[in-house]
């Protein structure tokens, strides 16, 4: 397919953080934009406000006609909408070019020198930090990302046309459609099992996507069963961050290439996993011919992304932090975070699981991790894509959580119960639309400052 023919791209799902950046990058080149979503959420309501048309009902009678011209008109799709829905079929039914975005950023990275971040954690981070590194060391790059990052206030970075940094999703196997020369591996635990069945299915996936480039090109966490260049904290690998202190809210920390010692490389988001982003993304550039000098400037002025460890509030009474994590590998990250932070604080977590299946398939995992907050408060399950499950619930959960200090609660609850807390940090944690309540969660936390 040849993108330069495309005159219109239609969105079914544009709210989605992956297909909305795509629909910025699209509309950056000179496209008309447009699109479906089932929610109006901040995301759609950023790419309105960029002029991008979006309806919020699944009907044929709403989009506008230069859309229904095929000749011209590319239709991208999100996996996560249903078979039924009324506007995928009649594009299909039609003759319509209709491509899955995952096949999309296929065909854009092509063309182009890739940057490919693979993981079931930590994608998002170690792409914004990558992408941010090239931008900021005047590389022609457009970055993809599944997150805002806070220091563009998009998912967005750049515009350029020979480089590219993309996040690889495992889900579906969509990451077998790009075209990396140069790639990453965060991590590879179990997740989406919906789609896989099992862990040795995602992991052949895996190893399938780091074919994809040879070994010398591929940055892998240590431990990982794969062959590449390692990426270790405090232990021995081909890239290795020693002498780890925490100064003025900020990591400093050196880095060993077995070549040479890279001397005080500071990094503000806290977390021994985001410390392995941050070593990953520094590897990856150095890698493609980047000074070192340029590298360090853009990690200490990296910003971070939104519900990624974001803090909303940071004052001496009380702190505040809304975090994506929706896996218990992701939750532990978090405790480990805050814990290192205000290891003598009260910490609250209210945690909005997603998933019907992720919470069957890992429920001991999730009251392992949950059960280490001081207090643990949890709201329905978020369903997304999927029907209930049944016996799978919150309630389940709850009884699973070894800690005394814990409730289930209602969204209506959610302002009150942070109102009455005497906690000193909280916590936000969830996938799903946890992220909506932020806003308000913020202004009850400052009036009790």
């Amino acid at each position: 397919m040849n993108l330069n023919q495309i005159h219109n791209v239609y969105f079914i799902g544009i709210g989605g953080i992956g297909m909305s950046a795509l629909a910025r990058y699209f509309m950056n080149i000179g496209k008309n934009v447009a699109g479906y979503d089932k929610t109006k959420t901040q995301l759609t309501d950023e790419l309105q406000e960029l002029g991008i048309s979006i309806h919020f009902e699944d009907s044929i009678d709403l989009i506008e006609q230069e859309y229904l011209n095929k000749e011209n008109t590319l239709i991208i799709i999100t996996p996560a909408v249903p078979k039924n829905h009324s506007e995928w079929n009649y594009f299909t039914s039609n003759g319509f070019n209709v491509k899955k975005r995952a096949e999309v950023l296929g065909i854009i990275t092509k063309d182009t020198f890739c940057f490919a971040v693979a993981g079931t954690h930590g994608k998002t981070t170690t792409s914004s930090i990558l992408g941010h590194i090239l931008y900021q060391s005047g590389v022609d790059v457009t970055a993809f990302l599944g997150g805002i990052v806070e220091n563009y206030n998009s998912n967005l970075i750049g515009s350029g046309k020979t480089v590219t940094v993309v996040e690889a999703d495992e889900f579906d196997r969509s990451f077998l459609h790009l075209h990396p020369n140069l790639a990453c591996i965060t991590s590879m635990d179990a997740d989406h099992l919906d789609i896989y069945g099992d862990a040795s299915a995602i992991e052949a996936s895996f190893i399938e996507f780091s074919n994809k480039v040879t070994t010398n090109n591929l940055f892998i966490a240590k431990g990982l069963p794969l062959k590449g260049k390692t990426i270790g904290i405090n232990e021995e690998a081909n890239y290795e961050a020693q002498n780890i202190r925490i100064e003025n809210g900020f990591y400093v920390f050196d880095i060993n290439t077995n070549q040479e010692i890279i001397e005080n490389v500071k990094f503000s988001l806290p977390g021994h996993h985001n410390l392995s982003n941050a070593l990953i993304a520094f590897s990856m550039a150095k890698s493609y011919g980047l000074d070192n000098n340029k590298i360090k400037e853009a990690l200490a002025t990296f910003k971070g992304v939104r519900r990624r460890f974001s803090f909303q509030i940071r004052e001496e009474k009380i702190v505040y932090i809304d975090d994506y994590a929706h896996h218990p590998t992701e939750i532990n990250a978090v405790h480990q975070a805050v814990r290192e932070l205000y290891p003598n604080k009260k910490i609250m977590a209210l945690f909005q699981p997603h998933l019907f299946s992720r919470t069957k398939d890992f429920i001991d995992g999730f009251a392992e991790s949950l059960s280490k907050f001081d207090e643990i408060v949890l709201l329905d399950i978020y369903p997304a894509r999927e029907l209930p499950i049944e016996g799978v619930t919150s309630n389940w959960l709850l009884s699973k959580i070894n800690n005394p200090k814990k409730k289930l609660i209602e969204k209506e609850e959610v302002l009150r119960t942070f109102e009455n807390s005497n906690a000193d940090v909280y916590i936000t944690i969830g996938a799903g639309d946890i992220g909506e309540m932020v806003k308000n969660i913020k202004k009850v936390l400052y009036e009790k400052i």
